[in-house]
């Protein structure tokens, strides 16, 4: 994650307990209704899987995190806001790219979406990306991993705001260093799972270590029986999973069923809290990964998740905190710019110091991928949860500019 010479120091706006961020808008844009809005509202469209493997991890959750920071921008702004009509669409793309694209053009022509956000699996979002590209709209992803929306497939009109694959992997290094060097990878056969077998396997071979196979598997799947027999077939020292959801809790239940815990180390590429909780504690139990954000790291992170927590009964993911983010940082940048054009908004956006509660030194790069500090994360025992959902110890922050790979030659925007 490249980043350019730190310029003026960011403002802080409190809402509440809560840090905002992008609140500095001295500098760059009006601090009042002087522009237009397109059909006078501004239309937020969330897509993603609402009903399928990925609907824990983000969900219905993340369009009540994307009304939080509606909610909060109002609440900064008041009779001063930009956009004083805010409206949300959802849709559902079960996470096939066919029915993605076909959603995002109904979101953008026929709802007058201005933006779309969110979207897990990367083969929808690549999807999505190209929509936004032809209709010279916004698209924000937050759930895929895929380092194709900000390469080869790179446009002037989507950014990654979360995390992607090579992000994910830079915790393979700490497990090779570790005595794990012999792997085999068991991955979903699509987009995210590819570009996941790929990322890791140069960490891997950077780092020192050899990766012994490589096994695609079916996407969605629920039976991993026969692939787990395979990757232990080498003896590694670690077997991972890139399967991530509903998938990667199948995967981790028949891992241990399997037996394979006390003969290999178990690597996952992409976690989040809900599957730790699906699961429990003790399935996961020292288990490291590299995570984008965790509800109890500091004060900050926690009040915000006890308002989530507040309306929906359960802490969040990093995807809920994402989704948050990128919709505060988007009214935020329609705030600067006096209008919700899609051109003027994205100048705001561009080359932009972030900090709020996902955020933490983030900067918007010039091939449109955020790059923020990450976490090595590890997996607590069953003695060592204090409360409810309090499942991860974070070992290492990973400043952004060594969490990211450097911005793709590939990308042409």
């Amino acid at each position: 994650m490249v980043q350019k010479t730190r310029g003026a120091a960011l403002a802080v706006c409190m809402v509440g307990a809560m840090v905002l961020a992008g609140c500095a808008g001295g500098a760059g844009g009006p601090q009042q209704a002087s522009g237009k809005l397109s059909n006078d509202k501004v239309v937020i469209g969330v897509l993603n899987d609402q009903s399928g493997v990925y609907k824990d991890l983000s969900g219905p959750n993340s369009v009540v995190a994307v009304k939080m920071a509606i909610a909060d921008y109002k609440a900064k702004y008041g009779d001063k806001a930009v956009a004083k009509k805010i409206e949300v669409v959802i849709a559902d793309h079960q996470n096939k790219p066919d029915i993605a694209n076909t959603k995002a053009q109904e979101m953008y022509e026929r709802q007058n979406a201005d933006i779309i956000l969110d979207v897990p699996t990367s083969s929808a979002a690549l999807a999505v990306a190209n929509v936004a590209k032809q209709q010279k709209k916004l698209f924000i992803d937050v759930g895929a991993g895929t380092t194709a929306l900000t390469g080869a497939s790179c446009n002037a009109y989507t950014f990654h705001w979360a995390y992607d694959t090579q992000m994910l992997a830079k915790g393979a290094a700490s497990l090779v260093k570790n005595g794990g060097q012999n792997w085999s990878i068991v991955y979903p056969d699509y987009a995210f799972g590819q570009d996941m077998q790929k990322s890791f396997t140069e960490a891997v071979k950077d780092a020192g270590g050899t990766v012994q196979q490589s096994i695609p598997t079916p996407f969605p799947n629920d039976n991993f029986a026969t692939f787990i027999t395979k990757a232990a077939s080498s003896n590694p020292d670690v077997i991972a999973t890139m399967a991530a959801g509903g998938d990667l809790i199948n995967f981790v239940k028949q891992f241990n069923q399997s037996g394979m815990r006390d003969q290999a180390k178990l690597a996952v590429g992409l976690m989040f809290i809900t599957d730790i909780h699906s699961l429990g504690v003790d399935q996961f139990a020292g288990t490291s990964f590299t995570d984008a954000w965790y509800w109890n790291f500091d004060k900050t992170n926690r009040a915000w998740a006890d308002r989530f927590t507040k309306k929906t009964h359960t802490r969040p993911s990093f995807a809920h905190a994402a989704n948050y983010s990128a919709a505060t940082q988007y009214l935020e940048a329609i705030q600067r710019a006096g209008t919700d054009a899609s051109d003027a908004v994205i100048k705001q956006l561009e080359g932009k110091k972030l900090n709020d509660v996902f955020l933490r030194n983030g900067y918007v790069r010039a091939d449109h991928n955020v790059i923020h500090d990450t976490y090595l994360a590890k997996v607590k025992t069953k003695d060592q949860v204090k409360e409810p959902w309090d499942y991860e110890e974070i070992t290492n922050t990973i400043p952004a500019k060594e969490a990211y790979g450097p911005v793709s030659t590939e990308c042409k925007l």
